[in-house]
């Protein structure tokens, strides 16, 4: 079940009916025996902060301010409490990062508008309203992105997925720049699938100059978020961005766009069972369909797979984000379905060491 601390803001989440289901919860039950009328235990206000945290009588400073949210979310159960206070006041005061900040910033009063900003931010994180969502904007390796819920927040281990791609095209140029008589090679065309906010289609945007990128989520909240990302960092002309699920049934549409060097996807890959564990930020804001992968995790992935042949050119790829049990499982379908004429080339793992992306190429007939 949901890690303990969840504060009043899960309780609110609870009567969401998708929800209710997926935990099993009658109407009447709440977990942890709270009551909905319970909300957060606050610390002194900010009148008591200014007596009391300052040097200077009547004064709040940036550290105050990160020190007193850090015991208020504390005290409330919120998760990484002093990363939520440090990322609140340093966007507030128009910085990354409270580190970033320097010695005047850190010590100059803030003024009456910047800590009812901090006021308003800090109180929808004590909804348990991820930090991404109270931002409004997060960085994905080198870019911005506008962030809003229930749009699906990229994680920091994705950015391994988009490197991956930019090194396999690196090392088809370079394996062509090799040959005695080099070909021309065409600029890479790339398909999305599951866009969300656009973090994956937009970084390889950047980091493949020549590329052209089509983006495919069938959640149009998804599909706006990425439009509206596309255009903040002008870069809309060299990416067709798609409102529909991808099926068998769409394979003639991607098509338009020629055979594809490349399909990418972090698709929903949560077991069902798992589901319910999940964090109550995640439960109560990100779409659950951007997560639920079915009973195995696999039930995209295997659409995925299942239309990769039709899409890609030879020797075209597919990279995919995945649940640490999944290698074994999809090198075993893909052997169920030889008519695919996909392989499983490579096994990447992540940070933390766990297997967590795939690369598989379709085979020359």
């Amino acid at each position: 079940m949901l890690k303990p601390g969840t504060g009043f803001a899960t309780m609110k989440c609870f009567t969401h009916p998708l929800l209710r289901r997926l935990l099993g919860l009658s109407p009447q039950s709440m977990p942890g025996g709270l009551s909905q009328s319970k909300g957060p235990i606050l610390s002194p206000k900010w009148s008591s902060l200014r007596q009391s945290c300052s040097a200077r009588p009547g004064l709040v400073t940036a550290t105050d301010a990160v020190n007193y949210w850090q015991k208020v979310f504390e005290t409330n159960g919120i998760p990484e409490a002093r990363e939520s206070s440090e990322y609140i006041v340093s966007f507030v005061l128009g910085a990354k990062t409270f580190q970033s900040l320097n010695s005047k910033s850190l010590h100059t009063p803030l003024t009456a508008l910047q800590q009812e900003q901090i006021q308003q931010l800090s109180n929808k994180r004590l909804e348990r309203m991820p930090v991404q969502y109270v931002l409004g904007e997060w960085d994905f390796q080198d870019l911005t992105l506008k962030m809003r819920p229930p749009v699906f927040i990229p994680r920091p281990e994705t950015e391994d997925l988009v490197s991956l791609v930019v090194e396999e095209e690196s090392w088809k140029c370079e394996k062509n720049s090799d040959l005695c008589f080099p070909v021309p090679v065409p600029h890479p065309v790339i398909l999305e699938i599951g866009c969300g906010s656009g973090a994956i289609a937009l970084n390889l945007l950047c980091k493949l100059p020549q590329s052209q990128v089509i983006a495919v989520d069938k959640e149009k909240t998804a599909v706006d978020l990425t439009r509206e990302n596309a255009h903040r960092l002008q870069l809309q002309d060299r990416i067709h961005i798609l409102h529909h699920d991808v099926s068998h049934s769409s394979a003639k549409q991607l098509l338009l766009w020629g055979p594809l060097d490349f399909i990418v996807s972090n698709p929903p890959y949560v077991f069902h069972e798992d589901m319910a564990s999940l964090d109550a930020e995640i439960l109560c804001y990100e779409n659950l369909d951007a997560l639920d992968g079915g009973d195995d995790g696999m039930r995209v992935i295997k659409t995925i797979l299942a239309l990769a042949p039709s899409l890609l050119k030879d020797s075209g790829s597919v990279f995919l984000e995945v649940d640490h049990r999944h290698p074994d499982m999809v090198e075993n379908w893909l052997q169920a379905h030889p008519n695919l004429l996909l392989v499983l080339r490579a096994i990447h793992k992540d940070f933390c060491g766990k297997p967590r992306f795939l690369h598989i190429q379709k085979q020359s007939r």
